[in-house]
């Protein structure tokens, strides 16, 4: 873990690794308003080439063919723009794909425009140089772009946003699911048709799969440090914050967050969930063990992004066990906040023309197109919601597919997944979820451990 005088020398270095500032591109000067486009649009016969990075093309599931495919089809509507794909280079811990092009901007050749985590966002636009995109095609450009026969939802506009500027274009997320075996629940005696609502419900829910049909009740992603998106809605779901309004400080230690761990807690020592020590459980996260688990039938329920969705359903096929889903279960009466999974794009390159055909892929990317293929064959949101209702869009597969709804009724009250401030922002985040996953799998006192975490997160806040 970098100290707090390690993350100011590792400041330093990007600074001068980036060259320019991350508010005004190295192409042009800015303007005020940001209306106007500051870097030239493409004459037909201009040939560039391009290097996108992303996450979803790993070799997990059905992410990476349908990425693949989408390229494809943008090279073959802008025949000269040519797209080099590629994975995160070299290990991603935790799922910190940012450290992948923090790496390259440090060695001088970052890629040109990168799929990042909404947790990185202020050190992607403060520290990475990321470029603003109000800046590089015009703020009219960005807002055009969210709008067109299907509208970006409302509530996904903004995810990208850094001091009132987008950084990044929203584009693949979920809110936590709660996905049901209904075959299990059906062996427990339990109805399908009405799955747990709270969290006592699901305790009580995974009781009886357990004790009815010797398999596990309940997998909650949400305390591994691999889901700390999901965490932040367990913790606002009871009334905290993990991160004060004016992002000055780290109330993950207060009343309603060490509620929401104790609650966690509370399931994995009662039987309800495995429990699971933190080595084993960080270990069996990472290996898609539990999904694996869920997928072929040995598992009531788990809290999880909708990018599985096509996973489970192929698992569901596969073992004979009926698929279902439902919303995030609440703390009691408390009303529940979905915070977001996922990702935006954002432009690293400092040649205009490239930046330019970079914008020209983000716009496909998420595009009606785009998101009627992401959304069908990956499970995750279509952020133009309007296509649920285009019969040349999703119309006929979301009626085929009803377990989208929960995610699309949660997307209407959803609340950002905070990014921590300063250059030690993935560390604070580590400090906390270390402290969870030690009281939900660790046997350690919730109050105790959170509060450790909260002294020792605050201290790598950058200073005031």
């Amino acid at each position: 873990m970098l100290s707090a005088v390690s993350g100011l020398v590792l400041v330093a270095a990007l600074a001068s690794a980036c060259a320019t500032s991350s508010s005004t591109p190295s192409s042009a000067t800015a303007t005020g308003s940001g209306t106007t486009a500051t870097i030239p649009e493409l004459a037909p016969d201009q040939k560039v080439s391009i290097v996108f990075e992303s996450y979803n093309l790993t070799s997990t599931g059905t992410w990476k063919p349908v990425i693949e495919g989408l390229l494809h089809d943008f090279e073959a509507a802008h025949p000269n723009i040519t797209v080099k794909g590629q994975p995160p280079q070299g290990t991603t811990p935790n799922g910190d794909y940012t450290s992948s092009v923090k790496n390259q901007v440090l060695a001088g050749n970052p890629p040109d425009v990168a799929q990042v985590t909404f947790d990185a966002l202020r050190f992607v636009a403060g520290s990475l140089g990321a470029q603003p995109l109000d800046t590089l095609v015009g703020r009219d450009a960005v807002q055009a772009n969210f709008g067109g026969a299907h509208p970006f939802a409302p509530t996904a506009r903004t995810l990208g946003n850094v001091d009132g500027k987008t950084y990044a274009v929203p584009y693949v997320f979920s809110t936590p699911v709660l996905w049901l075996n209904k075959t299990l629940f059906t062996q427990a005696g339990l109805d399908p048709a009405n799955p747990p609502k709270t969290w006592a419900d699901v305790k009580n829910a995974a009781l009886a799969i357990k004790s009815k049909t010797g398999k596990d009740g309940i997998l909650v992603d949400c305390v591994t440090k691999a889901a700390v998106w999901c965490f932040q809605s367990l913790v606002r779901s009871s009334g905290g914050r993990v991160l004060s309004q004016d992002g000055k400080s780290l109330p993950f230690a207060d009343a309603p967050a060490v509620s929401a761990v104790s609650t966690m807690a509370d399931l994995s020592r009662s039987g309800a969930m495995p429990n699971l020590d933190q080595a084993q459980a960080f270990k069996a996260f990472k290996a898609f063990k539990a999904f694996k688990a869920f997928s072929s039938g040995q598992l009531g329920m788990m809290l999880e992004t909708s990018a599985v969705q096509g996973l489970f359903m192929a698992g569901a096929k596969t073992n004979n066990w009926e698929l279902g889903a439902s919303q995030e279960p609440s703390f009691g009466s408390k009303p529940v906040v979905p915070t977001n999974s996922g990702s935006g794009l954002a432009v690293f390159s400092k040649d205009p023309a490239k930046q330019r055909a970079a914008w020209e892929l983000i716009k496909f990317l998420t595009s009606d197109r785009a998101y009627t293929q992401i959304s069908s064959k990956i499970g995750y949101l279509p952020l133009r919601t309007g296509l649920i209702d285009d019969p040349n869009g999703l119309q006929a597969w979301a009626k085929a597919n009803p377990l989208i709804k929960p995610n699309l009724d949660q997307l209407t009250r959803l609340q950002p997944w905070e990014s921590f401030p300063g250059d030690n922002y993935l560390q604070i985040s580590d400090t906390m979820m270390s402290a969870v996953e030690g009281a939900v799998f660790g046997g350690k006192n919730p109050a105790a451990a959170m509060s450790a975490a909260q002294k020792q997160g605050t201290s790598l806040l950058p200073p005031r």
